[in-house]
């Protein structure tokens, strides 16, 4: 079954989903960082895979310890300026300055957050559902980190 079935997972197997997760977005960031010139599109890539390696590492602890200790965590879901819908930013070339690698951050993070809340509405009311609400939640947090820096530098009303 696929995520778009609405399948709830096991603890563990939602665990390794989400470890899926943020290793192929961590591996999207840094063919990114491989593929562009400009080093401060570099920079930009460099921080959002940190922040990946950060939350599969929450993960990895969770699935380790067997429970979540983050529990009390954040659990509202960020609002999103939803910028991704105008830099569908699948592929990133060698060219790409600053401005195209956060654009293209900021859809890998959408991609992020929409695969969460597929998880999430599988697991509604199961004892995992909190931590893919925790897990949504932090994306979102990440994703409004990069549409904020987006919106700061070259959103200007100048």
């Amino acid at each position: 079954m696929s995520l778009e079935d609405g399948v709830c997972y096991t603890y563990e197997a939602a665990l390794e989903k989400a470890i899926e997760m943020e290793e192929q977005g961590f591996r999207n960031y840094l063919y990114a960082i491989d593929v562009v010139e400009d080093r401060q599109a570099k920079a930009i890539l460099r921080e959002a895979a940190i922040e990946e390696l950060n939350h599969k590492q929450r993960l990895e602890m969770a699935l380790l310890d067997g429970h979540d200790k983050n529990a009390a965590g954040l659990q509202e879901e960020m609002p999103s300026m939803n910028l991704n819908y105008v830099f569908d930013q699948k592929e990133i070339a060698a060219d790409a300055d600053a401005r195209t690698a956060l654009a293209h951050a900021i859809y890998l993070e959408k991609c992020a957050v929409d695969f969460y809340k597929r998880l999430m509405s599988g697991c509604e009311g199961a004892p995992m559902g909190g931590l893919f609400k925790r897990l949504l939640a932090d994306e979102t947090r990440h994703l409004g980190s990069l549409e904020d820096l987006y919106e700061k530098y070259f959103l200007t009303e100048n």
